[in-house]
């Protein structure tokens, strides 16, 4: 990636307004389980400390949803990561991640989770590759099975992905 298309990706806290285009970029990946548009209204008002868009010029590219389990304050539960398709392959993902751990809604997090499924490569990649490149230790554990799932909506198993603890930034 050139160092211009690096200095035009900006990162920010999403707002409820941003909703919409969180919904219409999450709906073009194609790949990730689509949630209603007013799922995205509330975490850009209510969880935007533990959420992040990315933008290049403006245009929103990249958005990332995660939150803090009232029960386990020291984990970052991270719920889906959207880039665009023509911005893929770049990095914007891990980026988004760190960025986000950075965050001071992300203080005193000491371990992410999430959950995968075996079909999405990327996804599992990025946040294994994330680990090793970072020396964090990893398992991979049963997470949600698909009989977990609604019958009218087939779904694959969904392996819960524990990464940590780390104790600096990262």
């Amino acid at each position: 990636m050139s160092i211009e298309t690096k200095q035009a990706i900006k990162y920010r806290k999403p707002s409820a307004e941003d909703g919409s285009r969180i919904w219409k970029l999450v709906q073009d990946t194609g790949s990730l389980d689509l949630n209603s548009p007013y799922c995205y209204i509330l975490l850009g008002h209510y969880f935007n400390d533990t959420c992040l868009v990315a933008e290049d010029r403006g245009r929103m590219i990249g958005f990332i949803s995660g939150f803090r389990p009232p029960r386990n304050p020291e984990t970052l539960f991270v719920w889906q990561i959207a880039v665009a398709r023509s911005h893929r392959r770049r990095g914007i993902a891990k980026a988004m991640l760190t960025e986000l751990l950075a965050q001071d809604g992300c203080r005193g997090v000491r371990f992410i989770e999430t959950t995968v499924s075996p079909s999405n490569i990327a996804s599992r990649r990025l946040f294994l590759g994330f680990a090793e490149e970072k020396s964090i230790p990893s398992t991979v554990t049963v997470g949600y099975g698909a009989d977990m799932f609604p019958e009218e909506t087939p779904h694959d198993d969904e392996p819960l992905f524990v990464i940590g603890p780390f104790f600096n930034d990262i």
